[in-house]
């Protein structure tokens, strides 16, 4: 009979060095580096530290601590590398909030995960394997385990705690958060933001010092007494149609001889097209988009706007807006249920009347998460024409579902045939569920007009967010989208969405190549309509009356990174460190913005969180 291994002088050293393995999982997906020894240094006094612990007090069911030990940093790994797949930042204890949310979009969530990641509990599953057979469980309570010498114990501990506060002080100051986990280390980096957002919480202004003048002032506006356009389509309806993860490269793209869009193609055509517009989404996503658009707020910084203080205030709205101004009847159409991303509670803050979820819609010819696109648009569109017969004009929102990730929609959908190189691919899932997403969006359009909608409303079309990741995609895809769009995919490429309004008056230009982004959309529907709004706060602007733009981006990029007039920058360790992504084809360039504007983000963000949480509360 084979001899149970001994582990009773060991387990430290095994298990410092099974966690260092995986580590290089995590560090080989998030850093793309593999074993090193900066990687040594950092991750190794952490494991050190929680092992001397274990061997000072355990005397009995060593193992089983070390066991619980290995498989609570295994979460935290395993966690990391899954979350940087997709959001591009590191995970910490704030993810967690949303931990519920990954049951509820578990298809999306799995097709994130390469079988080499699984590598990180293949030990645990050995180890259990023995733990629960009797006669080894006897074996090891016989031997007992062996305490190490409590010298060196405290050698161990002083040096791990040395080098853990070496590593972690010198790069606290860093803005980029990717490169501060790389130099502090993973585990190092996780503490030190939990003791951090306990010990250093952001400042809040003083809601006297919060003005439309002092966020025109940082963004470089200049208001205008007469807006362009404004009120040329005076008491008109507003509907604003919310497409799933829909990415401006996809406007005018043909693959194999097919357009991928040829619905939104033709309205780019005859309306008004925005090509140089941004999401602002944050790791809400799609409810964190439908928060920016209705308030012209930025979400907050280590949550979902929907799961933040915000909603339990009367925030500042669109529908709040044009209800009071205007009289307008304001209602959202979504097919999911209204809980999902606590969405009950945002529309109660932001004030719509009414709101129509999968209570509404049923499950009916289920796609994603709910009921098809073609199911959305065929139950809306009579309740608009309902609406649109009252003597009230009526502001709808119309959210889209069908084109999420990971874009696996039934074969009786297919609406094109891709060529044999994407078949298997997450870019082909998603140009084919794209294409479906079009063609519901077509038939929706043509409703709109067979119902007299469409000339008694402005109809707006925008993306909520990215649909595909730059980190999610292999090496094969990253090559066909380079082949699509003639160049390297990358971080102005993913940011960047479609935006068209449709204007009832016809008297808007064709296209605007100015920068834009879902923060303005709310001033820039109100000044079509007629609506001011000089006594609301707003952190967007009208893109019909403004040259220029300063787009802070509060999620899937490092703090303090913005979208301006000529690039995205980056942050590095600071702001002389970053970098900028030309948005005409992502290559670096020289200059591009200024530290300037780096402060200015700050103090935008800092503004519009300080605002909102001074509101009072929706019961006072």
């Amino acid at each position: 009979m084979k001899r149970v291994p001994d582990l009773r002088n060991k387990p430290l050293i095994l298990f410092s060095f099974i966690l260092l393995l995986k580590c290089a999982v995590a560090w080989y997906v998030v850093f793309d580096e593999r074993l090193n020894w900066g990687m040594v240094l950092t991750e190794i006094p952490f494991f050190m530290i929680v092992f001397s612990l274990i061997e000072w007090f355990a005397t009995k069911r060593k193992i089983l601590y070390y066991m619980v030990a290995n498989l609570l940093i295994s979460l935290i790994y395993f966690a990391v590398l899954m979350y940087y797949k997709y959001y591009g930042v590191i995970a910490t204890y704030h993810a967690l909030q949303q931990v519920d949310k990954v049951t509820k979009v578990g298809e999306s969530t799995y097709s994130l995960i390469a079988p080499y990641y699984l590598f990180i509990f293949v030990d645990i599953v050995f180890f259990l394997f023995f733990m629960l057979r009797p006669k080894y469980v006897a074996r090891w309570r016989e031997r007992g385990f062996i305490r190490m010498n409590r010298k060196v114990l405290i050698a161990i501990t002083s040096v791990s705690l040395g080098l853990c506060l070496f590593n972690v002080w010198p790069n606290h100051a860093s803005m980029n958060e990717i490169k501060k986990a790389e130099s502090m280390g993973i585990l190092n980096y996780e503490v030190y933001t939990l003791l951090a957002d306990t010990t250093e919480e952001e400042a809040i202004i003083d809601s006297k010092e919060i003005s439309q003048q002092a966020v025109d002032e940082l963004k470089g506006v200049e208001t205008s007494a007469s807006p362009n356009y404004y009120g040329v389509d005076k008491g008109k309806n507003l509907i604003i149609v919310q497409m799933e993860s829909m990415q401006n490269f996809l406007i005018g793209l043909t693959v194999g001889g097919q357009e991928i869009t040829p619905n939104l193609n033709k309205l780019v055509k005859e309306n008004t097209y925005f090509n140089n517009f941004y999401t602002n989404a944050g790791q809400g996503t799609t409810s964190d988009a439908e928060f920016v658009v209705n308030t012209s707020f930025y979400v907050p910084k280590n949550e979902p706007a929907t799961s933040s203080a915000y909603m339990n205030k009367a925030v500042p709205s669109l529908p709040r807006l044009l209800s009071d101004s205007a009289g307008y009847y304001t209602a959202t159409f979504h097919t999911n249920s209204v809980d999902f991303w606590n969405r009950k509670a945002m529309y109660q803050a932001i004030d719509f009347d009414a709101y129509y979820d999968q209570a509404f819609f049923g499950d009916e010819d289920h796609v994603a998460f709910g009921s098809s696109d073609e199911v959305l648009f065929n139950k809306a569109v009579p309740e608009l024409t309902r609406l649109d017969a009252q003597t009230q004009p009526f502001y709808a929102m119309v959210i889209s579902m069908s084109a999420h990730h990971p874009f696996r929609i039934p074969e009786e959908k297919y609406k094109m045939t891709l060529p044999e190189e994407y078949e298997g691919t997450l870019l082909g899932d998603y140009l084919r569920a794209q294409n479906y997403a079009d063609y519901a969006l077509g038939e929706f359009v043509d409703q709109l007009k067979q119902n007299g909608l469409w000339e008694d409303s402005v109809v707006l079309f925008y993306g909520d967010h990215q649909g595909l990741p730059m980190y999610t995609l292999d090496g094969e895809e990253k090559d066909l989208m380079q082949d699509l769009i003639g160049h390297e995919y990358g971080y102005t490429d993913m940011f960047n969405i479609p935006f068209i309004v449709h204007s009832p008056s016809g008297r808007l230009p064709a296209v605007m190549n100015g920068t834009g982004g879902q923060i303005d959309i709310l001033p820039t529907a109100a000044h079509l309509l007629g609506v001011s709004t000089d006594n609301q706060l707003h952190f967007g602007q009208d893109l019909f009356s403004q040259e220029s733009n300063l787009i802070p981006l509060r999620h899937f990029l490092p703090t303090g990174s913005f979208i301006n007039d000529q690039s995205i920058y980056v942050t590095g360790d600071e702001y002389a460190d970053g970098s900028n992504y030309s948005l005409d084809d992502n290559h670096l360039i020289e200059g591009g913005s200024t530290e300037a504007q780096f402060h200015s983000v700050q103090r935008l963000l800092q503004l519009s969180n300080s605002y909102l949480l001074q509101l009072p509360d929706q019961n006072e």
